[in-house]
């Protein structure tokens, strides 16, 4: 049977409520004014008078004429007691010396149709009007995806692949894990290749790492490659206020994968509804637990051959519910890390396709300029480098333009209209360059970028610091170094002007945090020895650190302040140590940042073209392999060990 078009249903419903809005509306003007009612005594007394001429009865309603010019007519309810109607007038007409005959006395029987009309038209009419209004507001409703009107619905977005071309090509920096997911490719494509094998499709897949790593465009690129459909959702879309509407929405939106079998789902931050159960405050019934009971369950519930797989993405995974991770429901893990040096050029070969660049631009230099991006943080980088070139009314973007791109994005814009006084300029230019003068001559602290005294963001100046490779590993002798470059503009101002002031706050937090964790997270305290002290308890339900157990003794506290104040007074020692020796390298450094307020890199090594270059990472220790005849890579960015745990940016404590 053919069905009839939504539009022409609304068109005839809103004909049927606008043709009874217009019966509704004549009855009511057309319908004649009532006569005005008189009572039986009165109507007899005007028979006595001789003011009526005609009398007309119907049941017990009386429809009396007068002799008035013109005729009046008004109407008289009978008591039901009196029978007799044409007897009264006689008698009364009599009584008045009238003659009855004058007066005409008629009958008219009740039909009941009258009544029956104005029944239908006063009563049935508007709850007819009513009942057609409020279907007309629920199909409208409903017409534009009115919630309240689709609890149990699921909001799952459905993408097919010849619309959205998104391919592997497109995704670019997370090679591995493209190799791991053309194998999920392959079996939707080629299900039959597998199973003539016996080998089974997995069910689920699920991608970890940190934002912006390209979760979920490595997932469109898997159903773009497959050529098949992709239902994307978030996990915070399932729950609401309702109980049950969570487990409702996942039993739809399983159906709808079901029926347009091979496809993918894809639910976006899982963790929202797939941490650890009994964890709530609601316990087993929390409306979140009932429906990863349902994700448990539809995952179970896939028979085989349905060709349906779940790629799900979080950063969270260890909040997850056991449940979830086991083999049968997300029988593969896919870790998405930092890119590395190679695949941050990658990314922004792709991130570039489109934008027109100047010749000068070199997209290793900006590579090698950002470590610890994600794809989703060079992304913003080549989109801030053409917002800068368009305010500037250039038709290409420059390296100029990166570079300030790569300033905004690290440590913030420019704050120009920020008044600083010509003293406090020297001591932030003394400040960097303690900072500065510190890191190039530790051995193990990467290599100064750039130090300048313009405000950006919340600092009044800063030093940057840029590996000159892809570091996973940092050793004891590498925090100590950082350490006393951290605390180098602290020293400086105590050395110069023989007074501290607040800038090195931020400074002596992440020096002391830095070497709390060496004391009790890293086991680098002769002391205390390989031990981790303390565990940090976490709420799972809230998915944060709320607060550290103390699992070791109020001595053993005692020493673990007194081993960080040991090695905060080591990098400071060291610190000053650097800058008295070479006290004429950081007034040379300040002075060139109060006149010319930012010094690059190579003019920077203007100031040390006396001593030797600064060997790479780990030079020392490569050499010394080297001497004990131990075989290593004549490259430093080939030497690198092993990947750091996921989310770890390169160069940071894993």
């Amino acid at each position: 049977m053919k069905m009839i078009p939504k539009a022409f249903r609304s068109g005839a419903v809103m004909l049927l409520l606008l043709l009874g809005t217009v019966v509704l509306l004549g009855s009511v003007l057309l319908t004649p004014t009532p006569a005005p009612t008189k009572e039986y005594s009165a109507f007899l007394a005007e028979v006595k008078a001789g003011s009526v001429t005609s009398v007309v009865q119907q049941v017990q309603t009386l429809t009396v004429t007068t002799t008035s010019t013109p005729p009046d007519t008004y109407t008289v309810e009978v008591p039901t007691q009196l029978t007799d109607v044409y007897g009264d007038l006689v008698a009364a007409a009599e009584s008045g010396g009238r003659d009855p005959a004058s007066i005409t006395f008629g009958a008219k029987p009740s039909d009941g149709s009258g009544e029956l009309v104005s029944l239908l038209i006063s009563a049935l009419l508007p709850v007819l009007l009513i009942g057609g209004l409020f279907v007309f507001m629920m199909r409208s409703a409903q017409g534009q995806n009115n919630q309240a009107m689709s609890f149990g619905k699921s909001k799952a977005k459905m993408f097919i692949a010849n619309k959205t071309p998104v391919t592997f090509a497109d995704v670019a920096g997370v090679e591995e894990a493209k190799v791991e997911l053309a194998e999920v490719v392959e079996f939707l494509k080629f299900p039959e290749r597998f199973e003539a094998l016996g080998a089974k499709i997995p069910k689920g897949v699920l991608l970890i790492g940190s934002p912006g790593t390209g979760k979920t465009l490595l997932a469109r690129a898997v159903a773009g490659e497959a050529g098949v459909p992709f239902f994307s959702i978030s996990g915070s879309e399932f729950v609401e206020m309702f109980v049950g509407v969570g487990a409702s929405r996942v039993r739809d939106l399983f159906e709808q994968a079901k029926r347009n079998s091979p496809c993918i789902v894809f639910i976006d931050e899982i963790d929202a509804v797939g941490r650890q159960r009994g964890a709530g405050l609601g316990g087993s019934h929390d409306e979140r637990e009932q429906t990863l009971n349902q994700i448990l369950v539809e995952m179970d519930g896939f028979e085989t051959g349905t060709n349906v797989i779940i790629i799900a993405a979080t950063n969270r995974p260890d909040v997850l519910d056991p449940a979830l991770m086991r083999p049968g429901r997300f029988d593969r893990q896919v870790i998405l890390d930092r890119p590395d040096l190679k695949g941050r050029l990658a990314i922004l070969k792709v991130h570039v396709k489109g934008k027109p660049l100047d010749k000068t631009v070199n997209l290793e230099e900006i590579a090698r300029r950002s470590p610890g991006f994600s794809g989703a943080d060079l992304a913003n980088l080549m989109n801030e480098a053409a917002i800068l070139a368009a305010r500037r009314s250039k038709r290409t973007v420059g390296m100029d333009e990166f570079a300030e791109a790569l300033d905004r994005v690290m440590a913030g814009p420019q704050r120009k209209s920020r008044l600083i006084t010509e003293a406090e300029k020297q001591i932030i230019a003394y400040h960097e360059g303690g900072h500065a003068v510190v890191g190039r001559i530790l051995e193990k602290c990467d290599p100064v970028s750039k130090v300048t005294i313009i405000s950006r963001g919340m600092a009044l100046g800063y030093t940057m610091n840029l590996p000159t490779e892809d570091r996973y590993l940092q050793s004891k002798s590498e925090f100590e170094d950082k350490i006393a470059a951290m605390l180098g503009g602290n020293v400086a101002e105590q050395l110069v002007f023989g007074d501290t002031t607040t800038g090195a706050s931020n400074d002596i937090e992440k020096a002391t945090d830095l070497a709390r964790k060496m004391v009790t997270r890293f086991g680098m305290s002769e002391r205390l020895g390989r031990v981790t002290l303390g565990r940090q308890d976490e709420m799972i339900f809230l998915g944060r650190e709320m607060s550290e157990q103390k699992n070791y003794s109020d001595a053993i506290a005692k020493q673990i302040d007194e081993e960080v104040r040991a090695i905060i007074d080591r990098g400071a020692a060291r610190a000053l140590e650097v800058l008295t020796a070479h006290r004429a390298r950081l007034d040379a450094l300040a002075a060139k940042l109060i006149a010319e307020e930012t010094v690059e890199g190579a003019a920077f090594e203007g100031l040390f073209s006396d001593l030797p270059p600064k060997p790479a990472a780990y030079a020392t220790l490569i050499a010394r392999l080297r001497a004990a005849g131990i075989a290593v890579p004549e490259s430093a960015t080939e030497a690198q060990g092993p990947a750091a745990a996921p989310g770890a940016p390169a160069g940071q404590p894993a």
